[in-house]
């Protein structure tokens, strides 16, 4: 069964073109708009359907397809209302908009809470560089089988491509040549057993080890993401002190479960506690090589896994490259060789870059692939510490420091049978659970001590509120991105005093759901009863509108809030020598607001769009314009 929601056509083509093909092959392929309600019913589908669908607006589903997400969102569902269900999905969606492809993201979303199957990878196709670059291949690897209807067999994945592909000659990237001598020794006393052994990251001297003090659950339980509030006791140590805007690291190991299966993979369970001895191969033909400086000596192999390398890293071509000559089966072998060349470009993407597949993850897919420790060595990245922004001042909380973060979910995909959490958000989760407490709900005096983790201070010297009190300042901050304005607002309502000049202050936020998702809400709304926060401009993006006349006048993000303000925005920015700071994501949420704030400018001083970008590089140059953002 194909089913498609569309609102310019091109989902719809797409469907009519794959039904059509079908039909040319003798199979059969019912096909359906979404809102078609009469001609087909998942509650009874048993065969494999096919969603194609597009996103409209900002992240909104097509209007032929929004009912359907409505009903499969309904709470009074299970989660085995759809087990019988067997499902592929290609979203299509556009990068120069915000959440792209978030209807194919929520239909398949939901069709997973709710026992749904998928057999076949979903495509993500970008409309910003042409649908084509996703949507080919993806319709190339649509398995057909001889049941006569679009099914199971024969289907592309991970660990297999289907024509033309298979039967591509291809151009794979040169060998990386090997430069590193690795070899394992058995540590000669238990002293040396224990030292090579040590807990923690080895840059102690940049480090604090600190206790956690209080984990709060900021979104309530049935939120789209969850949001946690953590507090740490930074008392004992008195230098480390911190500004508003400033952020730091968190050093976190890899998932011992993840190092034991690495272990095992790798042959090397029996030798964990050895001493890794690496050296330069004096026959390399690797320019520039060198020891990785990261990786002490004298340390075990057991503590390279869990601190030194990044094993959660998505292996490049080239690493996949390498892996091809340690990989027995010769079809492993050939599906290894087409991921890293030219010619598999789309499938690399779709199966091992999109889904951010780990190399542990990989190398379960690939059985016979059997590489030395010396390779992991050379191609996997460092271990990176993870930064978070301060969302609190040391005047309104001295000896402690607060932050806030989502915990990331990566959801099961081909080479993934099942779904796993962000690296830092799900350790750190993993060590407050189940001791969270929510706001205004009462902490248990005998919930059992929260553990130690390590930091460090990362100043951040330009995004800071103004030096002059009496300048006006605006902030954007949805999500988790106004963590580092709570540390603003906290400091700004410490130091006004009745005779002090203070300019205006603006924020601007926004989640899904007033209910679920608005984070720091009583403090935000303290800050305006107090006179600290002059404007909060709040908007929820999935909050039902009432009727269409008052959803046009609600904004849905806060580019549209912006938008809204726009005189008084550009007024602050051209006028008054004031500052705008964004935090948040990069890849959406910051380009649309840089995008808006260029329209912004262009109609209030009436300039075309490269005068209206120089304004903006020039609000920039001032550091005015300031950014604290991620992708």
């Amino acid at each position: 069964m194909l089913l498609y929601g569309s609102q310019k056509g091109q989902a719809q083509s797409i469907a009519e073109g794959i039904a059509e093909e079908a039909e040319q092959h003798g199979l059969v392929a019912d096909l359906s708009c979404l809102n078609e309600t009469t001609k087909y019913n998942l509650e009874k589908e048993n065969d494999p359907v096919v969603f194609i669908v597009s996103t409209t607006g900002d992240g909104e589903p097509p209007d032929n397809a929004l009912q359907f997400v409505k009903r499969i969102k309904r709470k009074a569902l299970s989660t085995d209302h759809y087990k019988h269900l067997c499902y592929a999905l290609l979203a299509l969606g556009d990068t120069n908009y915000a959440n792209f492809c978030n209807c194919g993201k929520t239909i398949e979303r939901r069709l997973q809470d709710l026992g749904a199957k998928q057999f076949y990878a979903t495509g993500y196709a970008d409309d910003g560089v042409g649908l084509e670059v996703v949507v080919d291949p993806w319709l190339e690897g649509l398995p057909a089988s001889p049941a006569g209807s679009i099914g199971l067999a024969s289907q592309s994945s991970l660990t297999c491509s289907l024509p033309p592909l298979s039967e591509s000659s291809l151009n794979v990237p040169a060998l990386p040549p090997p430069y590193l001598d690795v070899s394992l020794q058995e540590a000669d006393t238990i002293e040396q057993v224990m030292n090579a052994a040590i807990v923690g990251p080895l840059n102690k001297e940049t480090l604090h080890e600190v206790p956690v003090s209080k984990a709060v659950q900021l979104t309530r339980g049935d939120s789209v993401k969850t949001a946690i509030l953590l507090e740490l006791d930074i008392s004992a140590y008195p230098m480390m002190t911190y500004q508003p805007g400033d952020s730091f690291d968190v050093f976190c190991p890899n998932r011992a479960a993840e190092v034991d299966n690495m272990l095992s993979r790798l042959g090397l369970q029996d030798q964990r506690n050895h001493l890794v001895n690496i050296s330069l191969r004096k026959d390399t033909k690797k320019k520039g090589a060198q020891v990785p400086s990261y990786i002490s000596q004298n340390i075990s192999l057991l503590f390279l896994l869990t601190w030194c390398l990044e094993i959660r890293g998505i292996p490049k071509k080239a690493f996949l490259r390498a892996l091809v000559e340690h990989t027995g089966d010769s079809v492993q072998r050939r599906r290894l060789q087409e991921l890293c060349s030219k010619q598999g470009a789309a499938d690399y993407n779709l199966y091992v870059r999109d889904p951010s597949l780990s190399i542990l993850e990989l190398l379960t897919a690939f059985p016979s692939c059997s590489p030395p420790l010396s390779l992991l060595i050379e191609h996997l990245p460092k271990l990176q510490p993870r930064p978070y922004s301060a969302a609190s001042s040391c005047l309104t909380h001295s000896g402690k420091l607060h932050f806030a973060f989502n915990v990331v979910e990566f959801p099961a995909c081909t080479g993934r049978p099942v779904g796993r959490r962000g690296l830092c958000t799900g350790w750190l989760f993993d060590l407050i659970n189940p001791s969270p407490v929510f706001p205004g709900k009462a902490e248990s005096s005998n919930s059992p001590a929260l553990p130690k983790i390590h930091v460090s201070l990362r100043p951040n010297c330009s995004f800071r509120p103004p030096s002059d009190p009496s300048v006006p300042f605006m902030m954007v901050g949805p999500g988790t991105g106004v963590a580092p304005f709570i540390g603003f607002l906290q400091a700004e309502e410490r130091q006004k005093n009745p005779e002090g000049v203070f300019g205006e202050t603006w924020l601007f936020f926004g989640c899904r759901h007033r209910d679920r998702d608005y984070l720091f809400r009583e403090e935000l709304e303290g800050f305006v009863s107090s006179g600290t926060l002059s404007h909060l401009k709040v908007c929820f993006s999935r909050d039902d509108r009432e009727d269409e006349e008052s959803a046009a006048a609600q904004p849905r993000y806060v580019q549209h809030n912006l938008l809204l303000n726009s005189q008084h925005v550009t007024d602050i920015l051209l006028r008054q020598n004031g500052y705008l700071y964004v935090c948040g994501d990069a890849k959406n949420m910051a380009k649309d607001v840089n995008e808006t704030l260029l329209e912004m400018i262009k109609t209030e001083l009436q300039v075309d769009q490269l005068e209206a970008m120089k304004r903006l590089a020039g609000l920039r140059e001032e550091k005015r314009y300031l950014q604290d953002i991620w992708g």
